[in-house]
């Protein structure tokens, strides 16, 4: 009696061992498990103002568990370049039209998975309070990538400053200006550089990324802006972009869609931007 006793007794540890052998190996399991659906998205951006993303990353994170980490560039060229090489998932910094001339001149396949909002771009002055104190001979400062460039130079013919050749979308450059009664001085720059120069030149075309990380936006309001409406099919419409075999990504569409074109960023827009920043998303 007494070695079945024992023989009952071993049973009895090596099945409780067991299951809790079991319990464990579930429980690393379903941590594993956890593990491996939690994912982080790395999104490119340009510039140090990023309240609006860091508001939406914020919300995302708190739903679903992901996370959200922003890459800072400190030009337009480089997050195009991260993405197509694989080290950032989305970027989130040009618009259509920056991405159409950045896919043909380096033969890459980028594309747009939703559109963010509309920036105008502004032409700025530390030096004037008004385009009507411009002088003659005056250095004017632009972009000097095409897509921006182009954009500038409309804008300074919307300001009665200089007559260019070509219609609005056009890729135009310096050369298609075709009247310029004061003799301005138009000096292209790269875009992140281009408010910096205002200690010296008399004007400047400033992209908002820019406009705000430099203060001037608020500190020296824009003169002009352009006059733009956020329609699908304008060229000028901030997007977030991916490379091409990624477009259909669900974790990446779920946080275009569902997170960032929302009510709360455009109320995010409002609060941080002062309604700079127009939603350009379907709603």
């Amino acid at each position: 009696m007494k070695k079945l006793g024992k023989i009952a007794l071993g049973l009895a540890l090596l099945v409780g061992f067991s299951s809790c052998g079991n319990k464990e190996n579930k429980n690393e399991a379903n941590s594993n498990s956890n593990t491996k659906e939690k994912q982080t998205i790395k999104i490119g951006v340009v510039g140090e103002y990023n309240d609006v993303l860091n508001e939406v990353s914020k919300r995302y994170e708190e739903k679903t568990g992901n996370k959200v980490e922003l890459v800072v560039f400190s030009d337009y060229n480089q997050p195009n370049e991260a993405l197509e090489s694989g080290d950032i998932d989305l970027n989130a910094y040009q618009h259509k039209k920056y991405l159409e001339e950045y896919n043909k001149d380096h033969k890459t396949d980028l594309v747009s998975i939703g559109n963010t909002m509309l920036a105008p771009l502004g032409i700025y002055s530390k030096k004037y309070k008004s385009l009507d104190e411009v002088k003659d001979n005056d250095e004017v400062v632009i972009p000097n990538d095409a897509s921006n460039g182009a954009r500038a130079l409309f804008l300074l013919q919307d300001a009665g400053l200089i007559k260019v050749n070509g219609k609005k979308g056009d890729s135009i450059t310096v050369t298609d200006v075709k009247e310029n009664p004061k003799n301005l001085k138009i000096t292209e720059v790269d875009a992140s550089q281009t408010a910096r120069n205002l200690d010296s030149a008399a004007i400047a075309v400033v992209n908002d990324t820019f406009a705000l990380d430099s203060k001037i936006a608020t500190e020296y309001p824009a003169l002009k802006f352009e006059d733009s409406k956020p329609t699908d099919d304008n060229p000028y419409v901030n997007i977030i972009v991916a490379k091409k075999d990624r477009k259909d990504d669900k974790v990446l569409n779920d946080f275009v869609k569902n997170y960032y074109q929302t009510e709360e960023t455009e109320k995010d827009y409002k609060k941080f931007t002062g309604g700079a920043w127009i939603p350009a998303w379907e709603k």
